[in-house]
Formats: C-alpha cells, sequence, structure tokens
C-alpha cells in the first residue's frame, strides 16, 4: 500500500473509526472494466439467490438486507439473532495472500489494494458490532455456496434452530 492510501487514524480493530482509502486521481483501467465493476450487485447476487432458495426449501423464514444492522446482512433470522453474509470472493479478499499479489501486478493496483483491504476490515468490523449486540454472525465464501448450497445451508439450519428456541425463524 502506498503511503497516501490511507488517511491515516486507527488500523487496530477496536470500535473506534478506520480511516479509509483515498482513490482521488485514479480512474478505470478501461471503459469496459468500469462497466463491468458498476455491473456487480450488491445485494441479490446469484450466490444469495441460490442460498435462499434452498433455506426456504427448508422451511426456514428470513429477512434480507436489513439496514437497520451494521454491515446491512444478506439474510437475517432475527428470532434466533443469526445474520448471515454471503461475500463475494473477489469484493471481500478471500485468499487474501495470494489475491493480493496478483493485484499488485495489475492496472491500478494503488485502487484495488486498498479498496479490497477496507473491504475486509468493515467486515470484522461489522462482525464485531452486531457480536456485541447478541446476534451469530457466519459469512459464506460464493464460491463455497455454489459448491455446496445445501451444506451451507444446514449450517445455518442448525444455528437458527439452537438459537430460535422455536420461535418464529421456522415454519
Amino acid at each position: 500500500m502506498g503511503a497516501n492510501c490511507f488517511m491515516t487514524d486507527e488500523t487496530d480493530m477496536n470500535d473506534r473509526t478506520r480511516a479509509t482509502p483515498s482513490f482521488t486521481g485514479l480512474s478505470a483501467a478501461s471503459p469496459v472494466s468500469s462497466y463491468a465493476k458498476k455491473m456487480n450487485r450488491s445485494s441479490d447476487t446469484a450466490h444469495e439467490r441460490v442460498l435462499r432458495a434452498v433455506l426456504w426449501r427448508q422451511g426456514l423464514r428470513y429477512r434480507k438486507n436489513v439496514k437497520t444492522l451494521p454491515g446491512k446482512p444478506d439474510i437475517v433470522f432475527p428470532a434466533a439473532r443469526v445474520a448471515v453474509f454471503c461475500d463475494g470472493d473477489f469484493w471481500h479478499g478471500r485468499n487474501w495472500q495470494q489475491l493480493v499479489r496478483k493485484l499488485r501486478t495489475c492496472t491500478n493496483a494503488s485502487y484495488w489494494v486498498p479498496k479490497i483491504n477496507a473491504n475486509r476490515y468493515r467486515d470484522r468490523r461489522n462482525n464485531r458490532l452486531l457480536e456485541q449486540q447478541g446476534w451469530t454472525v457466519i459469512r459464506f465464501w460464493e464460491t463455497d455456496i455454489h459448491a455446496d448450497p445445501e451444506r451451507a445451508a444446514r449450517t445455518i439450519e442448525n444455528l437458527v434452530r439452537q438459537g430460535s428456541g422455536g420461535r418464529n425463524a421456522i415454519h
């Protein structure tokens, strides 16, 4: 990361505000890449829809993208206090060490490395905030959902059944 990528402040994992990357002066590698990135969805992604369909077939009822919770979890079971995030591999930095090496060789590395690192930090912060509020947080990578959505759904179902005590989370 370059010296001006972060506007200083706290870098540890406490509740104080962490600096955000500065993207001033950067531009897209090409109009095509700019368009492709703009088309990426922040909600109702393919892996979210796949997982939700399996959960629904299992009789689990949930809320989507609850804006009042830190991080706006993708799937929420309020009675059981379970928050589920379906993280995209690229945007949330799966295999970070490998990804960062690859990104450093690409166009706009000074943008992408701090951007995804900031996403990773924000994810950890939101996990902590939710847990402090008494929520159980679970995160799945998109490729794991696509590889075995039933396994992810079983994991969620077990947490929901444990946390709900039979209240309204499962029909």
